[in-house]
């Protein structure tokens, strides 16, 4: 049985093999099987669920700050986040090149899987499996739904610390941009006084740079004891 163990974290078994293997094939394993549509799929289905959703958890919010919350939940590295809840690493088909390349990790492959495997799921099951599972998911990823807790802007925070300890602000430095223009991935890293404290990977630039500077602020901690 493909993936079971993912199935069960996932809480549902797939009656379509074929769907769900589709779902798991990143697009260096298979040029003309792989889960590029159905990452497109998901993406939208994941869009409308986590809209309702904060819809009705935020009934007097104003339609630019629910904006906002969905764009804070809704992107790479929300969906990085749930999948590697799932362990979803694990059980995508990727081709040997990506596999020594740390594929396996990389936050643009995970959240197109994620975002596949939602798509699949909406496919086989319909919107409310799709919503209840994905909720359920969502809610144990992230316990804590507030507009203060998802607002954290990283690249901010960062910059209060260099300032008060350093006397200078971070440098976000554009270290690769790779792929079609459609589905680019941007490499940024992040420098203090010319050292580099952090690379991080998007489908952005601003994705990128605030990944970044959350591993940036991390290392700070340790090292400056804050």
């Amino acid at each position: 049985m493909i993936a079971e163990d993912l199935q069960k974290s996932l809480g549902y078994q797939f009656k379509d093999e074929k769907l769900i293997t589709e779902a798991l094939t990143h697009r260096s394993y298979s040029k003309n099987f792989n889960n590029e549509r159905l990452e497109y799929l998901g993406d939208a289905v994941l869009d409308l669920i986590v809209g309702e959703y904060l819809f009705k958890l935020f009934p007097s919010s104003e339609e630019g700050m629910l904006s906002k919350l969905r764009a804070a939940l809704v992107n790479e590295d929300s969906f990085t986040k749930l999948a590697q809840k799932l362990n979803l690493g694990k059980y995508i088909f990727l081709s040997a090149a990506e596999e020594n390349n740390e594929g396996r990790e990389k936050p643009s492959i995970l959240s197109s899987g994620f975002e596949a495997l939602i798509g699949a799921l909406y496919l086989e099951a319909g919107f409310e499996k799709a919503k209840e599972l994905s909720l359920k998911l969502l809610k144990e990823v992230f316990p804590i739904i507030t507009p203060e807790e998802l607002l954290k802007d990283y690249k901010t925070s960062l910059q209060e610390i260099t300032q008060a300890h350093f006397g200078v602000v971070p440098e976000y430095r554009l270290l690769s941009a790779k792929g079609p223009d459609h589905k680019k991935e941007f490499e940024i890293g992040v420098f203090i006084h010319d050292k580099e404290y952090a690379k991080a990977k998007g489908k952005s630039k601003k994705t990128a740079q605030q990944e970044g500077a959350r591993v940036t602020i991390e290392k700070l901690k340790k090292e400056l004891g804050i």
